[in-house]
């Protein structure tokens, strides 16, 4: 019951031919309705080093694979992934940064987690929990004026910290603004009246990534 999302892709200039190139790479995202970017990469050797660097996209672009690719097994490493989200400024501010991980078991059941990597105003993630802690972002719903820290960026190398070499993986990242009104508790503040109670009042708006497929070594090695 949210409002209208939007696609996009991260393509070399703005034509025909390199957009729908980037849609055959799938290197695209998609959010609830924001213009929040996102850029995801997979790689070996990434390190909290490179979130510092001006050239991070192009030194990620150069060791690694971006949004939609394929990432080969490398003997005895665990790839590491960058998440890197920013926040649409007419919007809400960023609250965490998350990688969604999917598998599927030797019995052949799937399985999906979601591990926090970022959390806004430098808060570190619960190693037990992978969760951020509250960030103590509120909403007024009588002026849908909203409270409490935010970040316009979030950035982060994570790895696995469940890796197995030998399952086959994919990866996703996904970025959350705090909570904000959702668009009936707006126009439920601009009528003078109390917002549906059958609806939620808030909405966590929010983008996320096509996903990085990790293909341990007896699939990759079959790959022409």
């Amino acid at each position: 019951f949210g409002a209208s999302g939007l696609a996009g892709v991260w393509a070399e200039e703005n034509t025909r031919d390199a957009i729908y190139d980037a849609f055959r790479r799938k290197e695209t995202f998609a959010t609830s309705g924001p213009r929040i970017r996102l850029r995801f990469f997979g790689g070996y050797g990434f390190d909290s080093s490179m979130l510092d660097r001006e050239d991070v996209v192009s030194a990620a672009y150069d060791s690694g694979v971006s949004m939609g690719g394929d990432l080969a097994a490398e003997a005895g490493r665990a790839p590491s992934f960058l998440v890197w989200g920013l926040a649409d400024p007419t919007s809400g501010p960023l609250q965490r940064a998350q990688v969604v991980k999917g598998w599927i078991d030797t019995d052949g059941e799937t399985h999906e987690r979601v591990y926090d990597v970022a959390c806004s105003g430098g808060d570190a993630v619960d190693s037990a929990t992978h969760r951020c802690p509250d960030n103590g972002a509120r909403v007024d719903l009588a002026t849908c004026e909203i409270s409490g820290d935010g970040d316009a960026q979030l950035r982060a190398v994570w790895t696995d910290p469940e890796f197995d070499s030998s399952q086959r993986a994919f990866y996703y990242a996904r970025v959350l603004e705090n909570p904000t009104c959702r668009w009936s508790t707006w126009d439920a503040v601009r009528a003078g009246v109390s917002p549906r109670s059958d609806l939620a009042a808030t909405i966590q708006e929010r983008a996320w990534s096509s996903p990085i497929q990790y293909q341990p070594v007896a699939i990759a090695s079959e790959i022409p």
